[in-house]
Formats: C-alpha cells, structure tokens, sequence
C-alpha cells in the first residue's frame, strides 16, 4: 500500500535576515521531515544548518515542547511547577492584573518581549492587549538596535527602509560594516554576497567567513568605526571622489564636516583604527565609483559610540551620492511588510491606547524590577531575558521577589520559565496560520499550520484573546479572529487570491521589479534633506555632526569582550536542541595568540574572564579571529545548561550607548585570569 505524501509550503519566521521558503512533508498525516523550498529565491532547498536540526528536533520533541498550562510550586527559579487548565490559569493571571491595577495603576505591570517569533500576527496582535491594558514595556530595540534607528534616523529621516537585494545586479561594490550573514544571514552570504561578481568590502574587527571571501577586509579596532568612516571620507575628498552635484541638491550641512574630513588622513585613519593606510585608500576608491550598496550591521552599534558610528558611516552614501538610482542605498534593518502596505500601528492596535506606554530600557530592566515600589507584575513573551538581558546576576535576584508575579509564554522550559508564577505554553510555527517577512529581502511569506498544537498549546494571539476575555474587555480589536486578520493584511499588501491561494505559491516579492528607495531624493527630515548636520540632535544634547572619535585602546590589563552570533544558535533560540548544543561544543573564549603568549594561556586552558557584574570561566581557544586585545565568545547559551549556570551576559553591565538607551554589549570590558 503505497503512502500518502503531502507538501506544504510555509516559512520561516526566526530572526533572521533570510526568511527562507520552507517544505513541509507529511507522510500519512504527519510531519516527517522540514526541508527548504526549492522555489523559494533564498532558501533554494535548503534550510540553514540550525534550522533544519532544530525543525527537525527540539520543535517537535513532546519531551521537550511546554505542552500545559502550568503552575509554580516550588521556589523561584527552581523550575518547579504543576500542570494546571486553561482556565486557573487564565483566572488567576486576570485576578492579580485587574488587582494590581486597582492598588498601583496599570504602569505598575510591565511586560517584556522582542523576536522569538516574527510571524505577524504573533508578533504585534500580542500588543493590542498591552496597549488596552496600560501597561509598561521593556523597549525590545534597546537590547539590539535602537541606536542605529535613532542614528539613521538623524540622517535621513527613517531607518526602516533599505535597498532591494536584488538591485546588487547593477551594483559594482557591496560595502557591508557591522554585520556577519555567514551567521546571521547564512543564505544571504551564500547566494547574494559570495556568489556575486560584485567588489566586496567588509569592515569588522573579526574575521568571519563573510570577511574572508571579500576582497577587502578591514579589520579595525572595535569603537573605532567613526574614526574609518571619516578617514575614508578624506580619501575620498583628496582624490575628487564626492558627488558635488548631489552634496549641493540633497543634503544640509555639509560644509561643517569638511575640517574634521581635512584632517583625518589615512595614515591617521592607521593609527586610530589599526587598518593599513593603503587598505583604507583602496576601499575608499572602490566604494565611491559606485554604483555601491551599504549594508549597515546591527553589531557595531552595539557599544558605547555606537550611535555617532552608525551616525559617520551613514555619511559614505550621502557625500558620493550612492542613494536613490538602481545598485545604490544603505540597509538596516527593512520592514518588507511596512513597504508592501501594511499598516504596523492598526496591527498592533495604537488606537487602544488611552496613553504612551511607560517604556523601559532593557540596561534598566534588572535595576527598575528589582523595585516593588516599581512593578508587581511581569509578563514575558517572545523572548528569554535570563539568557539575553544585561546584568544576569541582578536581573535573577530580581526575578525571586515573592511579590513580583511572573507570566512566561513560551514553547519551552526556558531559564526565565524557570522564575515564572504561571507558564503557558505557546504554539510553534509549525502549529498555526500567519504570515512572514524577511528584514533583509523584499519577500512576504506564507506560514502554514502543519500539525495540531502539541498537548494544550496556543498561538500567541489566541493565548491573548483568552486574556482579555479574563479581563473583561469588549473592544472588537481584542477578539479578531485569525482568518480576517490574514486577509486584511493581505489586501493591505496587495497579495491576490486569498490566504489558501498563496499558501501553494508560498511567497512573493513585494514587487516584480527592485525597488530603488529614495528614488525622489526627498527625505523625511526636517530639512527635507540628508542632514549630514542636524540641530535635531543639537537638540537631544548630542553633537550637530557625528565625532571623529575613537574608543580607548586595551590596555594589556582589560580585553573588549565581544559576543556574537554564533552558527550554531538563533540569538538563544535552539539551544536546547540537543544535536545542536552537541555540534557547538563547550563554551570557549578565543584569544588572539599574542595576548595568549603574553598571559601564558594554552590552547584548551580554563580562564576565568571578570568585572563588576561578574565571572565567567570559559576554555581558551587560541586564534587570529580577533586583533589583539579583543577577546570573543559567541552568544545564544542558554545558563541552566552550562557549568556554572550562566553565559556571557553575566559579564554585561548594561552600560547605555549614546543614543535610545541601547545596549552597548560589545564595549565589555573583562580581566582575563588563568587559575
């Protein structure tokens, strides 16, 4: 008897630049096995090493997988709890809301959450309730990005649109500074990147594989990325390279960043970023001929300049004109669903709110909860703050108040689970209908329920519209069921045919041909021009222009920590697949040899690495993958499942970047010692 085999076509809505086009094949009703989709532009049949170990595993393991409501019994942290039904749980979550805001107000509960799903429906109908509620929010950009949105945003008005991926066709140098797809965006590398014949510049101070297969790689001294930027610029300037037209038309304030672009020569540029003056001099000449794409990277943000840095490299597009005309323009990070139509604020219900939420750096977060006087409720969604927030050890001290009442959704047993009053278990993606969108590419996407929810697991929107129900709203917005919300996304987006119908396409660009933002060269900025100097940020206390300014150097005595993405892991997501934890190995810290050689640390030694906020013990791994003085271990860990319950946030002090309260993670600073 021959088997029933069925496809589905969906993707994938991890956080992540790809947005890969997925295959789900089912044998005789269920799932056996999750594979990419060979018609989708980016995915090309495969999925990325993480995902398809993970899809494949931890996702569908009932072992694994929250499957009920569940509630705390034992000591806080203890990951003690009972199962419970939906509705205790729900009655008992209400009861406490509705008496906290009674006693201390709506801002007294707060809640935190960011992009463990962006699916749409799952990642903004959540809010419509918070909004309704009153309720305060942990600002989720402020632990990854808000100062380059603040920065871009300076400049040219917006941040959330970039340039179409497929103009590189009539690009001639693809300048990418800050970010790594090998790891972030692994498609992206593979398909875009390293197989185009278009010149390649990476600025990082790590050598990744996306560095490796550029032509030029500079590698600088973290903190110093204002200080290349402007020494480019000079290059530039020197040899005739600046699109004098277009400076004079389209932007202000230009002739306040002359003097400061006279005197940072290449040579200078060397001594302050540790880039070859000739290195400099070349990729400068190459990026100004243009056409050129800038891909502005989230990870050089994150440090205590990162603001002004994203804020100087912003100026490259601007003083050689490469914006607005076909393989030209910057990307950050790019709301495709934005570009298509869809109206963000009626997602997430703006017109629900009575007042502007009370927001709440992630850098406080650990400090403000620790306050009863403060918050009495936490609800967490969507993300896993014990793993990923700064200040680790004050953050879980914080989490053990007995009157600080803790909700965790989620799909599994999580670190910050493990502090909750009452767990719910959350849906996966494989589990219900919603749309979703890459950040990087112009692609809208179609995400396909495969399987019933396991055990008692819900979508986030459903766990949500039970809330409200408890709450006793009536606001129709609160209770849209699923089916009409795909479909007025759908429309807004202008995709024909209904949801059924693009479930077996499986996506679709936004448009058929590249679009080329700011085609109009106008800007929505006060001046309606690029404003390379801004009283806007006059205004908020920062400079008019962005500062040619340089970190301090190691010392010898400290090392800057930094802690990227790592292969293995989507920020913290699948490190509970147990092949993947397998695959990545012990934690390690890598070491540039000259240092190692200077602290007598061999390869495989123990090192315990230190500050304010706390220890780490790490295995040394000795490699050239960093300049010296800057030490690297990769992110995404989760703490139970490490030797001394904790990752390298506990080393994270939540120290502010200069602009929007944002993380400065890659300006740690750590003593490393040998026992």
């Amino acid at each position: 008897m021959s088997a029933n085999i069925e496809i589905i076509k969906s993707n994938c809505p991890r956080d992540c630049y790809d947005g890969c086009g997925v295959s789900i094949e089912k044998i005789d009703g269920r799932i056996s096995r999750v594979m990419g989709d060979e018609s989708h532009p980016v995915s090309r049949g495969r999925l990325c090493n993480k995902c398809a170990i993970a899809y494949n595993g931890v996702w569908q393991d009932e072992k694994e997988r929250l499957l009920y409501p569940l509630k705390r019994i034992g000591e806080k942290g203890n990951g003690q709890f009972e199962r419970i039904s939906w509705d205790e749980a729900v009655n008992t979550i209400t009861d406490r809301l509705k008496a906290d805001i009674a006693g201390f107000g709506p801002e007294s509960i707060i809640h935190t959450h960011y992009s463990g799903t962006i699916s749409l429906i799952a990642l903004l109908f959540p809010m419509r309730f918070f909004l309704k509620l009153g309720a305060s929010e942990v600002d989720p950009d402020s632990i990854c990005n808000a100062a380059g949105h603040a920065a871009l945003s300076l400049l040219f008005g917006e941040s959330h649109v970039g340039f179409d991926p497929r103009t590189i066709r009539d690009a001639n140098c693809v300048l990418i500074w800050g970010a790594n797809p090998s790891h972030s965006g692994p498609h992206s590398h593979k398909h875009w990147f390293a197989a185009s014949a278009t010149k390649k510049i990476v600025v990082d101070p790590l050598r990744t594989k996306t560095a490796r297969d550029a032509d030029y790689h500079l590698q600088l001294r973290p903190g110093s990325d204002a200080a290349l930027a402007y020494s480019l610029l000079h290059v530039m300037q020197r040899e005739g390279l600046f699109d004098d037209d277009f400076i004079r038309q389209y932007t202000h304030g230009s002739e306040e960043l002359l003097p400061v672009i006279n005197r940072c020569t290449p040579e200078w540029g060397e001594q302050e970023t540790g880039v070859p003056a000739t290195l400099i001099e070349a990729a400068a000449r190459c990026y100004a001929a243009g056409p050129s794409l800038l891909w502005l990277g989230q990870g050089f943000q994150r440090q205590l300049n990162g603001g002004n840095c994203m804020r100087a490299v912003g100026l490259l597009p601007a003083f050689t004109g490469n914006i607005g005309k076909p393989g030209t323009g910057f990307t950050y990070v790019t709301i495709t669903p934005g570009i298509a139509g869809l109206d963000f604020d009626a997602m997430a219900g703006a017109q629900l709110a009575s007042a502007e939420p009370v927001s709440v750096s992630h850098m406080d977060f650990a400090e403000q909860l620790s306050d009863p006087e403060r918050f009495r409720s936490l609800l967490v969604w969507n993300t896993n703050p014990v793993a990923s927030a700064p200040n680790q050890t004050r953050l879980r001290d914080s989490l053990k108040r007995e009157d600080l009442f803790t909700v965790v959704i989620d799909c599994f047993q999580t670190d910050s689970a493990d502090y909750a009053d009452i767990i719910l278990p959350a849906a996966s993606f494989l589990e219900f209908d919603d749309l979703t969108f890459s950040y990087f590419h112009y692609n809208i996407g179609v995400q396909s329920k495969a399987m019933e929810p396991l055990g008692e697991a819900l979508p986030n929107q459903e766990i949500f519209r039970r809330l409200a129900k408890g709450m006793g709203y009536t606001e129709q917005e609160l209770f849209e069921a699923d089916e009409d919300l795909i479909a007025s996304m759908l429309d807004q987006m202008g995709v024909e045919g209904g949801f059924r119908e693009f479930q077996q396409r499986g996506w679709q660009p936004v448009s058929a041909e590249p679009i080329i933002p700011w085609a109009d060269l106008q800007f929505p900025t006060p001046s309606g021009r690029i404003e390379l100097a801004s009283a806007t940020a006059e205004g908020q206390g920062l400079p008019r222009i962005p500062q040619a300014i340089t970190d301090r150097k190691a010392d010898g005595r400290q090392f800057r920590l930094i802690t990227p993405a790592s292969d293995y892991r989507m920020n913290d997501s699948y490190a509970n697949d147990p092949t993947l934890a397998r695959n990545a190995g012990e934690a390690e810290v890598y070491i540039h040899p000259q240092d190692a050689e200077r602290l007598g640390v061999g390869n495989g030694a123990l090192v315990t690495l230190s500050n304010d906020s706390g220890s780490l013990r790490l295995t040394a791994a000795i490699d050239e993958i960093s300049v010296p003085g800057v030490i690297v271990s990769y992110k995404g860990r989760w703490p139970k499942q490490e030797n001394e319950h904790k990752n390298v946030n506990a080393l994270h002090t939540g120290q502010k970047a200069d602009m929007a309260g944002s993380t400065s993670v890659h300006s740690t600073l750590v003593t490393l010692t040998t026992p």
